[in-house]
């Protein structure tokens, strides 16, 4: 890259000096960093890759830089150093063509509080040069039925619960169809049964061809829903990638019910397999998996004559991995 190529200045939509990612990539950082006037570092150095189609559980700690990541990659906020592209293109560069092809949920929405939900998706639609007018009305009401807010829609804004003004957000952002879309805390003041509603809405969309990228903190939510997963802890992205592969990294263990005469042999066969950790409770015995698979397991055993009641493979959790990634908890439920 030339020197011009680094400065202040916008950059063309195209972006021949940058070599394509080897997997279409909805959100794309390299080094993103941001630092603020006291010293602190947000965000420190994160490389990002989001592939288009894929729902990415963006997860961490309240504090952990989602949030400040996701105002970077919207250009809301200047990063001190590093790149981001949405859609294939530069940002903040190509934030006028590229914004409204993403649609946006970022720390709460903010509304005019004696407007309707109604009024105010129309006042937003309205904002939007790329919208056609004569189909506003319908764009809206779709949407506020969408995130159930169809019979309040023409109740004011001031009166909606902390759900209800989320899920008015919900509907701004899905005012029109999106390639992307960024939602920080999706749930936040939902009740349960809204929790679950918005869960199938992303599934819905990522069905469609969005892609959707979920900052959250409760872990259970994310593994519920995301195809793969970001994990933030005090600014840095210590892990990313697919969801069920980086789980079947983790150390997964087998446990193994049999009869009562058979517990000694079966401890031994899975010692012979290299099983580590065998321990006994009662008619149970759990160990250490490994790379052995687990119908190897099960061939040994009942190859060996014994009693094979039960066999499990559990692999760790999204909250045990974070725990194994950094020492540290949080959140897994409301």
């Amino acid at each position: 890259m030339t020197t011009d190529q680094r400065t202040a200045t916008p950059e063309p939509l195209a972006h021949p000096a940058d070599p394509a990612p080897a997997v279409p990539l909805a959100v794309r950082t390299e080094g993103l960093t941001k630092q603020f006037r006291s010293g602190q570092v947000a965000v420190d150095r994160i490389d990002l890759a989001v592939p288009r189609g894929s729902v990415y559980g963006f997860i961490g700690p309240n504090g952990s830089g989602k949030t400040t990541t996701i105002r970077m990659l919207l250009g809301l906020v200047r990063p001190t150093s590093g790149r981001a592209w949405l859609l294939g293109h530069p940002m903040p560069q190509a934030a006028g063509p590229v914004l409204p092809r993403v649609g946006v949920l970022v720390e709460g929405p903010a509304f005019q509080p004696y407007l309707s939900g109604a009024a105010n998706l129309a006042r937003l639609d309205a904002c939007d040069a790329t919208a056609d007018p004569r189909t506003a009305r319908l764009r809206s009401g779709e949407a506020l039925e969408r995130v159930g807010l169809g019979a309040a829609a023409g109740k004011p804004y001031r009166q909606y619960s902390l759900g209800m003004k989320q899920r008015l957000g919900l509907a701004a952002a899905l005012l029109r169809p999106r390639e992307l879309l960024v939602l920080d805390e999706p749930t936040n003041g939902l009740d349960p049964q809204g929790t679950r509603e918005v869960r199938h809405l992303v599934r819905q969309l990522a069905d469609g061809g969005t892609t959707v990228l979920v900052s959250s903190h409760l872990l259970t939510e994310i593994e519920q829903v995301c195809s793969h997963i970001g994990i933030m802890g005090q600014g840095r992205l210590l892990l990313q990638g697919d969801r069920q592969v980086l789980t079947r990294r983790g150390a997964a263990r087998v446990s193994v019910t049999t009869s009562a005469e058979h517990v000694g042999t079966a401890a031994q066969v899975l010692a012979g397999l290299g099983l580590a950790e065998v321990r006994v409770d009662g008619v149970l015995l759990d160990a250490l998996l490994g790379a052995v698979e687990p119908q190897r397991v099960a061939a040994a055993l009942v190859g060996a004559g014994i009693d094979l009641v039960g066999l499990e493979v559990r692999r760790p959790s999204l909250e045990q991995l974070f725990v194994t990634l950094t020492g540290e908890g949080f959140d897994v439920a409301r």
